[in-house]
C-alpha cells in the first residue's frame, strides 16, 4: 500500500486515544518489521475475521449512543464498521500479532460512503478484513478508494494513502 504525508487522525479514532490512551499507545522497542505471511497466522486472522463479523449485528453509532460517530469496541454484540474493526485489531493483538501491523483504515466505499477496515501489514503485503466480507484479502483487490491510515510507528498518527496509486479490481473479481 503506497503511503504518502502525514495527516489528521479521524476525530472519532482522536476521541477513543482521549477515552483509551492503552489504544493508541506507541509499543516499546524499535519498530518492528512487517509480521512473516505463514498458514498459522492467516488460519488465526480468517477465524478471528470471520468470528467477529458473525458476533456482531451491524448498528450505527447514531442508534447506539445517540451521536453520529464514536469509535469504541463494541460491548453489547452491535456496533459499526468501526467497531468490528477495534475488535479484531485487539483480538489478534491479544493473540500475539503487534499493534504496528494491525492498523485502523479509512476508505470510500463504491457508492462514496465513508467506512472503516482492518489493515493486516505482512511481508507479503497488506491485507484487508472488512465488516462486509468474510474473506481476508490483498488490498488492490478490495473495491474501495483508500484514504488514509494509522501509522505503523505511532497508533495515534495517520498517513494518506496514494490516490494515484489506488488498487485496481482484477479482472477475475469484477
Amino acid at each position: 500500500m503506497p503511503l504518502g504525508a502525514a495527516t489528521k487522525q479521524p476525530f472519532g479514532h482522536y476521541s477513543l486515544c482521549r477515552r483509551d490512551p492503552e489504544q493508541c499507545r506507541v509499543e516499546p522497542g524499535p519498530a518492528a518489521s512487517p509480521a512473516a505471511l505463514d498458514l498459522p497466522l492467516m488460519r488465526l486472522v480468517a477465524g478471528i475475521n470471520r468470528d467477529v463479523n458473525r458476533s456482531i449485528a451491524p448498528e450505527s453509532d447514531q442508534a447506539l449512543y445517540g451521536v453520529e460517530e464514536r469509535w469504541t469496541l463494541p460491548t453489547l454484540s452491535r456496533g459499526d464498521c468501526e467497531d468490528y474493526a477495534l475488535l479484531k485489531r485487539r483480538r489478534l493483538h491479544d493473540a500475539g500479532v503487534p499493534y504496528g501491523d494491525l492498523l485502523m483504515t479509512v476508505v470510500r466505499k463504491r457508492d462514496g460512503t465513508g467506512h472503516a477496515i482492518l489493515t493486516l501489514r505482512t511481508q507479503a503485503g497488506d491485507f484487508v478484513l472488512d465488516n462486509l466480507d468474510d474473506r481476508v484479502r490483498p488490498w488492490a483487490e478490495v473495491p474501495y478508494r483508500f484514504i488514509k491510515r494509522q501509522s505503523s510507528t505511532d497508533p495515534a498518527r495517520w498517513v494518506e494513502i496514494e490516490t494515484d496509486a489506488e488498487p485496481i479490481v482484477s479482472a477475475l473479481s469484477r
